[in-house]
């Protein structure tokens, strides 16, 4: 296969990074889709998706905040037909395990027109440690609506693995790969994995529905972000994510990542060291 020029949407975030950087190293040139990208690309103004997309051949659709909000489908179909139409070949899609208004953006790639890949995933670990939760990690307390359901959280190094080989290779066209890492975790799980890799206690707080929505609502965060965000963890964590796949040895050949790998990783690489605290002390 020929090197095609890739657009890389949420090219800054966990995953989007990741798969530049592997497809940089592969000599495959990359174009970065964020706001802050040359040109730039952001999901709430499609004027910016045609210039974005001017001169590529494939690209790896993430969609912020989630694939499973309401109206996402609607734009990456608007998205995923406009790229076919400006010379896009091929489409790989990150999507969400049991997340079923996510299956109308893939059924959008998938109607495009472009060659595809689905990649349906599991809750990512670098969740715990770049950004989202890894504020509460620092707290010591980790307040989540999943009560004793377990996860089995994947390695965002994982999904950049499978992704990449998604792009550069057609055996992948027109499959679907649902991905977990390889055991179940409960949050009172991760905590302790991160507990023992970090030295520093972290606790699991179960929340209820109405208990999270309220914590997102004193953040400031917009009511209908926590309404649907609150609704897409009622769905998550009602217990029929509860297996492991095996997608990653599909696709890669390997098992993928342990949980109690990443932390070691996370801790040794400073992923929880609290630079509030540095930054405290030079202001005194």
């Amino acid at each position: 296969m020929k090197t095609r020029t890739t657009l890389v949407i949420g090219g800054t975030g966990k995953t989007g990074r990741r798969v530049a950087e592997r497809l940089t190293a592969r000599g495959v040139p990359v174009r970065l889709g964020s706001r802050s990208g040359e040109p730039p690309f952001d999901w709430e103004d499609p004027a910016t998706w045609a210039p974005a997309v001017q001169g590529i051949e494939q690209a790896y659709v993430t969609y912020y905040p989630d694939l499973a909000f309401r109206g996402a489908a609607d734009q990456v179909r608007s998205f995923a037909n406009l790229a076919v139409e400006k010379g896009v070949r091929r489409l790989v899609l990150l999507s969400g395990r049991n997340e079923e208004d996510a299956q109308l953006g893939e059924k959008a790639v998938q109607e495009s027109g472009a060659e595809w890949t689905l990649v349906r995933s599991s809750f990512f670990a670098q969740n715990f440690s770049e950004s989202f939760w890894r504020e509460s990690v620092l707290d010591g307390a980790l307040p989540v609506p999943a009560g004793s359901v377990a996860e089995p959280f994947i390695d965002a190094d994982d999904i950049a693995d499978i992704v990449v080989a998604a792009l550069t290779s057609d055996k992948h066209v027109g499959r679907l790969y649902e991905v977990t890492g390889p055991r179940l975790l409960t949050f009172a799980d991760a905590a302790a994995e991160i507990s023992r890799a970090s030295g520093r206690e972290v606790s699991y707080i179960p929340l209820s529905s109405e208990e999270f929505a309220t914590s997102l609502a004193q953040e400031g965060l917009p009511m209908d972000f926590v309404t649907e965000l609150t609704a897409l963890f009622s769905d998550l964590f009602d217990g029929r994510g509860e297996y492991v796949t095996d997608g990653v040895q599909r696709v890669l050949g390997r098992g993928p990542k342990d949980f109690s790998e990443f932390a070691r990783d996370a801790a040794a690489a400073g992923a929880w060291y609290d630079d509030r605290t540095r930054v405290e002390s030079s202001a005194r």
